[in-house]
């Protein structure tokens, strides 16, 4: 039977591979001053940093609504084939959940992961799952696999204002508007699919430091295999913190894209992501 994967508009992969490998795409959406938009097909993420500019447009994010998991689901399994359906993390949206009810609610055999992660954090476990099912693993294994890989990734998100997440209620007003006063650089890493706020740097060059420094605390005696690093319109940023992990681990190949407007939305302009996959020791 063949297997066909299904995913959301938040992995930040290019669509030259998505379409390659034939993986489906359920997007979530995003609203800007009232007005809606679907994410990667109405909006790209480039385009979307530059509301993010903007302290007073109303940015909101929405999963995607559950006909539309349905409908999919119905459209690839009546043509025969098993689905594997992954998405953003259960921690950060609804998304998981609602493709879980939607699976619960057609005929055909749908198999949904949580992947506890977002933009390359999914992208990996994405690019992983394809391969795996080109090489004709269960799907059995292949959900086995992913929770490995996923033990063995880490996300860090280095927040750009702290306003965007006063709005959206994930920190206290107060606390915010002296962090942004001391232009502190909150940085959260994703544990469990959570995102908890670890550490804050005055500058771009001590947050770089700091990444690195947790980053060989993670790695301990493993390298790394994968490693992207996503902006919301921070290039120069983000080309610190890739030059001080080049620097230090004596890795190049970078993955790099801008982030999908579904963490922009709560980081704000000026945010970076960090996704590293470590080398497996089986």
């Amino acid at each position: 039977m063949q297997r066909i994967l299904v995913t959301d508009s938040t992995s930040d992969l290019e669509p030259s591979f998505l379409e390659q490998h034939n993986v489906h795409i359920v997007p979530l959406s995003v609203t800007v001053n009232g007005k809606s938009y679907v994410d990667q097909e109405e909006i790209s993420s480039e385009t979307y940093t530059q509301y993010l500019e903007d302290d007073n447009n109303d940015l909101k994010t929405s999963q995607p609504p559950l006909g539309r998991f349905v409908e999919t689901y119905e459209a690839l399994t009546q043509e025969g084939a098993e689905v594997i359906s992954i998405h953003l993390s259960s921690g950060l949206s609804g998304t998981y959940q609602t493709a879980v009810q939607a699976s619960e609610m057609v005929d055909g055999k749908v198999t949904v992961i949580d992947s506890k992660s977002i933009t390359y954090g999914l992208g990996y476990q994405i690019q992983h799952i394809v391969q795996w099912i080109e090489e004709g693993l269960s799907t059995e294994t292949i959900v086995e696999k992913v929770h490995q890989l996923q033990n063995n990734m880490k996300l860090y998100v280095v927040i750009g204002k702290l306003d965007r997440l006063i709005k959206g209620g994930r920190i206290s007003k107060a606390k915010g508007m002296l962090g942004n006063l001391m232009k502190i650089k909150p940085v959260g890493v994703l544990i469990d699919g959570n995102l908890e706020i670890v550490h804050s740097s005055r500058t771009q060059g001590a947050c770089a430091k700091y990444l690195a420094k947790d980053l060989a605390q993670f790695l301990g005696d493993g390298k790394i295999k994968s490693a992207a690093i996503v902006h919301a319109n921070a290039n120069d940023f983000l080309e610190k913190v890739k030059d001080k992990i080049e620097e230090t681990f004596d890795f190049s190949n970078f993955d790099t894209n801008f982030t999908t407007p579904i963490i922009s939305t709560h980081t704000g302009t000026g945010a970076i992501g960090v996704v590293v996959l470590k080398e497996h020791n089986s």
